[in-house]
């Protein structure tokens, strides 16, 4: 995902970061439709910054902001009684480290929380809902 500030975003860094975190999810759903039972359930990733955008983070905003669109809306095409959802979590506390400056103020959760969101989207009944891990 290209972080830079708006003023410094190139046609590829918004392709890249569409290309990366979007159209591979949403091709991910596309092809597991002719492939998957009637039954299945999709969970795609999204990520705090579609509810609380960062300085430089315009691109990872308008990404996640995206998938959690595609979720609501493929959840009423999606054919049998297939379903779709997405876990968006804040910044894990495993990865503190490696961003914690990036995102200075978020409450950091533990993996595990977000792997507890996982099994609710794969093992419950719910279709179009964004799982919120904050």
């Amino acid at each position: 995902m290209p972080w830079r500030p708006l003023g410094e975003l190139g046609t590829d860094d918004v392709r890249s970061g569409l290309e990366g975190k979007v159209v591979s999810q949403i091709e991910l759903v596309r092809q597991g439709l002719a492939h998957l039972p009637a039954h299945a359930s999709y969970t795609l990733i999204t990520g705090i910054l579609a509810r609380e955008p960062l300085l430089a983070g315009a691109v990872a905003a308008l990404a996640n902001g995206a998938v959690e669109a595609f979720v609501r809306a493929a959840a009423i095409e999606l054919p049998g009684r297939q379903r779709i959802n997405a876990v968006s979590p804040t910044v894990f506390e495993e990865s503190l480290d490696a961003y914690g400056d990036t995102f200075a103020g978020f409450d950091p959760v533990p993996v595990s929380r977000a792997a507890n969101a996982y099994v609710k989207s794969i093992e419950g009944h719910q279709t179009g809902r964004i799982f919120l891990v904050e």
